[in-house]
């Protein structure tokens, strides 16, 4: 499936930092943390991707950067309690900010999923206003950690991740997101 926003496969990346990689007490750093973090995550996200490649096809999204997001924002529904996260503000599989956006659907469910998307939609085309220069590739990476931090956190491509949580957001979800594509996302 074509997405709009450009080829993930394409989208360099440094990987999960230390302190992203510690949350399932990995030894390893970087993108062989990303793949253990995602892979960790994938049994649960199986469930959830029927409706993950609906939402992408009908949003031309890359399903697989769809599942790195919930695998690294909610880890496939693990860090949720009753659909909730972020001490209450992040909601769903995506965690949507309820102090930002008015939520829609059930937390796992398929209008989650495309708001969540589209949340992440307008984050790349604010980062594409902001910076008409870059590439497709570039404004899809930047759009990853304006999903996380907001489009104003963006100064630059060498600190797409300065503002982050982790400060590894983006390049965290690429790496995540080129394994889950290899695992038919």
């Amino acid at each position: 499936m074509a997405c709009a926003y450009g080829d993930i496969m394409k989208i360099d990346t440094t990987g999960a930092s230390e302190v992203t990689a510690k949350q399932d007490k990995l030894t390893v750093k970087g993108v062989e943390a990303s793949n253990k973090l995602a892979e960790h995550d994938l049994a649960r996200m199986e469930q959830y991707k029927s409706k993950i490649i609906k939402v992408g096809r009908a949003k031309q999204m890359d399903p697989a950067v769809i599942a790195a997001i919930i695998s690294r924002e909610s880890r496939a529904g693990a860090a949720l309690k009753d659909g909730w996260g972020d001490h209450g503000n992040g909601f769903g599989l995506m965690q949507v900010d309820k102090r930002y956006h008015k939520l829609e659907g059930t937390w796992d469910s398929e209008e989650h999923l495309t708001q969540g998307t589209e949340i992440l939609i307008g984050s790349i085309n604010g980062i594409r206003a902001k910076f008409p220069q870059w590439t497709k590739e570039q404004w899809f990476k930047g759009g990853i950690s304006a999903y996380n931090a907001g489009v104003s956190t963006v100064s630059s491509y060498e600190n797409i991740d300065a503002r982050t949580s982790g400060k590894d957001f983006s390049n965290d979800v690429v790496a995540r997101a080129q394994w889950f594509k290899s695992k038919g996302y």
